[in-house]
């Protein structure tokens, strides 16, 4: 029996999608979901994210995100055609091309999604970033914000404690502190959340498309930090020149990376624990902050 197929059937049957299916093929790079496109005897190829035991309201958010994100923000985004409590189908799309014009694209179409402002930072409803819960409580304050709601609420999380001794969890606090001091104030903008390269797809056209968000008000550095952090080819290089020449980036912008990238170090900790892949570059964002 194909797996696969079988649960990609039920999904779109659910869906009201129809019978059709024919082939499930399993994509790579999620972390949470297991994800399959679909080809379908008689109806466009379709991407459906199931997860079993997902929490309530993970993909109700996923799709509120990305509507947001087309409907305000003016991104690309797939054409949702279902979703539910433990389902989502969307249009199919096509991986990231390694190509400077591609990713060019890219930073131009976040440039203008960051030209999107806020009153405050947070969102109108707590989120998700994995299968863990983004806590959207407003603030006035970024830094605050940033402490608060997207560093120190994961030294809460078991596999965190589990993961990162006492006074590694002290030297968050005390780079949390300090944030005042190692990031200037920046405006509340509209943010993906979660744009890492992976994140970024392309249409049929070949233009830039963005999947899962962990959309919010904050920093428009954050979202830069996971791009500019999570490595990749030489032509991401392009996504930051063309970015800045819409928007360009306060000085040392390049030293603030990796602070703002522990939001997601240490999201990828509490997910992992000790398993996590991360826990040494996490020691070299906050080593500064251990008491010596």
């Amino acid at each position: 029996m194909d797996y696969g197929l079988e649960a990609a059937r039920a999904v779109l049957a659910e869906a009201g999608l129809g019978d059709d299916a024919v082939e499930a093929t399993a994509l790579a790079g999620g972390a949470v979901n297991t994800v399959w496109q679909v080809s379908r005897a008689g109806g466009p190829e379709l991407v459906v994210k199931a997860t079993a035991g997902a929490p309530a309201g993970l993909y109700a958010a996923e799709a509120d995100g990305l509507a947001v994100l087309r409907e305000r923000g003016g991104l690309r985004t797939p054409d949702l055609f279902g979703v539910g409590p433990r389902w989502l189908v969307l249009e199919a799309l096509r991986p990231y091309a390694e190509a400077p014009a591609f990713w060019a694209a890219a930073g131009r179409a976040i440039a203008s999604l960051h030209g999107v402002r806020g009153q405050r930072f947070g969102w109108q409803d707590d989120g998700w970033l994995g299968l863990l819960p983004q806590v959207n409580t407003w603030c006035d304050d970024g830094h605050e914000f940033f402490a608060v709601h997207r560093l120190l609420r994961y030294l809460r999380e078991p596999a965190a404690e589990a993961g990162l001794d006492r006074a590694g969890r002290t030297a968050v606090e005390r780079l949390c502190a300090r944030l005042p001091e190692l990031v200037p104030p920046m405006p509340p903008v509209l943010t993906h959340g979660d744009l890492w390269r992976c994140n970024v797809v392309a249409t049929p056209d070949g233009l830039p498309a963005f999947i899962d968000p962990a959309v919010s008000w904050t920093w428009a550095e954050v979202d830069l930090s996971m791009m500019y952090c999570a490595g990749g080819p030489p032509v991401l290089g392009r996504f930051f020149e063309a970015y800045q020449d819409l928007r360009p980036l306060q000085p040392g912008w390049r030293d603030r990376m990796p602070v703002l990238h522990l939001r997601e170090l240490l999201s990828d900790l509490a997910h992992h624990g000790t398993r996590s892949s991360c826990l040494a570059a996490i020691d070299q964002v906050i080593r500064p902050f251990r008491q010596r």
